[in-house]
């Protein structure tokens, strides 16, 4: 049973006619007749009386309702593939990391509805890992994460890497480690730490860092939103790593201060040189994938987002730092 065998089946039964049929579907007459004939075949029944009239037997008015509705749901397909191809889909779901929710994707929300005010804009704020793998699931259309290459490695997904920022300590301004305009490995791991929950990417890339320097991560406690880590390490004694986006309210904090890490590790070449490891850094990326890529909205987001996020993250005129006075 093919489409238009049903499409001619259901030209005849409303027009009482394989001639008006023929005309209505654009096509000849003996089309139209072997459609029917093939569809009658398929079917093992007759569905038409063959007089002056073509008039519905049993068998082609019992199938007549269903044929019709298969027909309806075949244009409702496609009207609803051209709306997409339009850009008339009813909303588009993003997932992207808390900071970038909280301080530089609004202005960009703006422009996106301006453009598009009728598609109904949802943000998730997610940690890294959860975002990608939603995204993989097709429950949003695009995430806004840090990078995870194992996660991120597949041929249909687009990956933009949109910048790198550093990673900074956060501690009480009367903290020990604010004594530090750059703060030690080795001082930085006597403390305990505040760390993200377990599905944000920052959570491993503090972790690997530890390990990498042969320390062990003192976590007591997982959070997972800047306003919660400014909380907690106010309170005076646990430290937080946190990138340079999630640190905008805490650098014009009284009670807070942020410091550089010095991050690096001298490493022998084998020739008397050495080099030594880059800063911490966290790489943000954009993800989608290319079908998706094709629908206008979701270009559109995605132009955005390349054109306006670097910009403010990367120039972005920060508070100077605040300093207790006794240093």
């Amino acid at each position: 049973m093919r489409l238009e065998q049903l499409q001619a089946f259901l030209a005849v039964a409303e027009t009482g006619s394989f001639q008006q049929a023929a005309q209505r579907c654009g096509v000849t007459q003996s089309a139209i007749s072997r459609q029917i004939q093939g569809l009658e075949a398929d079917l093992g029944v007759t569905l038409f009386h063959r007089a002056n009239q073509a008039k519905l037997t049993v068998a082609g008015d019992r199938l007549l309702p269903r044929a019709r509705k298969m027909c309806q749901e075949w244009q409702n397909a496609v009207q609803d593939l051209a709306d997409l191809v339009a850009g008339k889909q009813p909303e588009l779901c993003v997932a992207a990391i808390h900071s970038l929710c909280a301080h530089y994707l609004p202005p960009i929300l703006r422009r996106f509805c301006q453009k598009y005010p009728d598609v109904q804009l949802r943000v998730t704020a997610l940690g890294s890992d959860r975002a990608l793998k939603v995204l993989k699931d097709g429950l949003v259309d695009l995430a806004i994460v840090m990078n995870n290459r194992f996660l991120t490695t597949n041929a249909e997904m687009v990956v933009q890497v949109l910048y790198d920022e550093p990673i900074k300590v956060l501690v009480a301004v009367d903290h020990p480690l604010a004594s530090y305009d750059v703060v030690p490995w080795e001082e930085l791991a006597k403390h305990p730490q505040v760390v993200f929950k377990d599905g944000y990417g920052m959570q491993r890339i503090v972790q690997e860092q530890f390990e990498r320097r042969g320390t062990t991560l003192r976590a007591v406690l997982e959070l997972n939103t800047p306003d919660a880590f400014r909380g907690v390490v106010r309170q005076g004694e646990l430290v937080a790593l946190l990138p340079e986006t999630a640190l905008v309210e805490a650098y014009t904090d009284p009670t807070l201060a942020v410091r550089s890490i010095f991050a690096g590790l001298d490493h022998p070449t084998g020739n008397g040189n050495t080099f030594t490891d880059p800063p911490f850094t966290r790489q943000v990326v954009m993800v989608t994938t290319r079908d998706r890529l094709q629908i206008p909205p979701i270009q559109h987001f995605y132009q955005l987002v390349s054109e306006l996020l670097p910009p403010q993250v990367n120039h972005l005129p920060l508070p100077a730092v605040n300093r207790d006075p006794r240093f």
